[in-house]
């Protein structure tokens, strides 16, 4: 199982408790970094920066179906989320009829800044791509090439969007693998298996006490006594 998690220098602590969520619950897990200053080294990411790019991995995942040679299925999530149960679960859920899967959430934050100082955008299909399972080996994300996401005329919201695909090649997983902490609502909406802190993390100094931040604090710890 291959899980790659976007990755933000400016935000390291939030990846290394993310990879820690996924291993603790999983041991044949592969997280995979999505670092963009490697990519671009290695040659794979080539856009000019982005100032309207919230981090740094907002193109980067896109890569993902390359980064596999176009074969089987990956992960991607962001870094500011942690997993409450064995990712397996989620993959078990791979249909091989559908390019992509995701939760497909109704959600508009109001517009302002989060709590990393980063302009809160709303866009159709907000959250979609943060936690996705990408059918890599499927015709239509042939199509989802280097040269294409490299191409500074192809638009985040392009991407974000999945404006590559038909909608029915889109398939859908619970909202509970990709449970947005200031949206859902536990009992009403359900049991949260991965939480996504959107607004902002406990890492941050202003945001420490968070919706959920004790959970993310259980796992930093434990993530330093097991290190």
């Amino acid at each position: 199982m291959k899980v790659f998690v976007g990755y933000d220098t400016r935000e390291d602590i939030a990846y290394q408790v993310c990879k820690h969520s996924l291993e603790s619950r999983n041991d044949t897990v592969e997280v995979i970094p999505l670092i963009q200053s490697k990519l671009r080294d290695q040659g794979w990411y080539t856009r000019p920066i982005d100032k309207l790019a919230s981090t740094e991995f907002t193109f980067t995942r896109f890569l993902m179906p390359e980064l596999t040679n176009f074969n089987g299925w990956a992960l991607f999530c962001d870094s500011d989320i942690i997993f409450l149960e064995d990712v397996a679960e989620l993959f078990d859920q791979a249909d091989d009829k559908y390019a992509v899967m995701c939760a497909k959430h109704d959600y508009t934050p109001k517009e302002g800044v989060k709590m990393d100082g980063q302009t809160q955008t709303v866009y159709p299909r907000k959250n979609w791509s943060s936690v996705m399972l990408v059918n890599c080996g499927h015709p239509s994300n042939k199509k989802l090439d280097m040269n294409l996401v490299n191409d500074p005329s192809i638009t985040g919201a392009y991407l974000h969007r999945f404006s590559w695909l038909h909608d029915s090649e889109i398939g859908e997983i619970s909202h509970e693998w990709n449970w947005l902490t200031d949206w859902y609502e536990e009992g009403t909406d359900g049991t949260p298996k991965a939480l996504h802190y959107t607004e902002g993390g406990p890492w941050f100094e202003n945001y420490r006490h968070c919706d959920f931040h004790g959970l993310w604090k259980i796992e930093l710890q434990d993530m330093m006594n097991n290190g």
